[in-house]
């Protein structure tokens, strides 16, 4: 997809804000001592970044503001859907697991959706920071980020929320469930 379709009209982009901050201010809880009208600014300064976050939100992922980064300047926005975003369901792991499966391929692949947003895989670290903030993934898994070490070897890993835990698991990287998603981070 090219950059110049990566752009959303000012209906869209003011409803995006409305919905970002109404979540924000709902959510004080995940991301204390940080400001709104910040974030707002840096967001209406980067339409790229808000079409992310408009793909983000129409695909389920429900993001929000997770933090801010002292060195970079930058809010970090994750999915903070209850369960790992509708959306984004019933896909493999990347192109290459994709493509090598022999029959009742699903559409797409985690991978590939999170570039075509615009926005990167959690890591399981990542992962385990947004358990922190809630419980999520209670009935569903996400995709993280894979180890190359791992995806050489044919597999992938994915993460869940149950017995007030965090569960880190492996499958192969050409499966696909649905009730397996991915979700994502934007720095803006």
């Amino acid at each position: 997809m090219k950059n110049e379709t990566k752009k959303l009209s000012s209906e869209q982009g003011e409803r995006i804000i409305a919905i970002l901050k109404d979540r924000f201010e709902k959510n004080m809880d995940r991301h204390e001592g940080l400001e709104w009208d910040k974030v707002q600014e840096k967001l209406e300064k980067n339409n790229e970044k808000m079409w992310s976050l408009h793909e983000m939100e129409t695909t389920g992922g429900e993001p929000d503001v997770v933090t801010y980064d002292l060195e970079t300047g930058e809010f970090i926005f994750y999915d903070c859907s209850t369960e790992s975003p509708k959306g984004r369901r019933s896909i493999c792991y990347d192109r290459e697991a994709l493509e090598s499966r022999k029959q009742h391929k699903p559409e797409n692949t985690a991978i590939d959706m999170a570039a075509d947003m615009g926005i990167e895989i959690l890591t399981e670290e990542q992962y385990r920071d947004l358990q922190k903030l809630g419980n999520f993934d209670k009935k569903t898994s996400s995709w993280v980020k894979t180890p190359s070490s791992i995806r050489q070897l044919g597999g992938a890993i994915f993460c869940d929320y149950r017995y007030d835990t965090v569960f880190v698991y492996h499958n192969g990287a050409d499966s696909y469930y649905a009730a397996r998603g991915f979700r994502g981070s934007l720095r803006v």
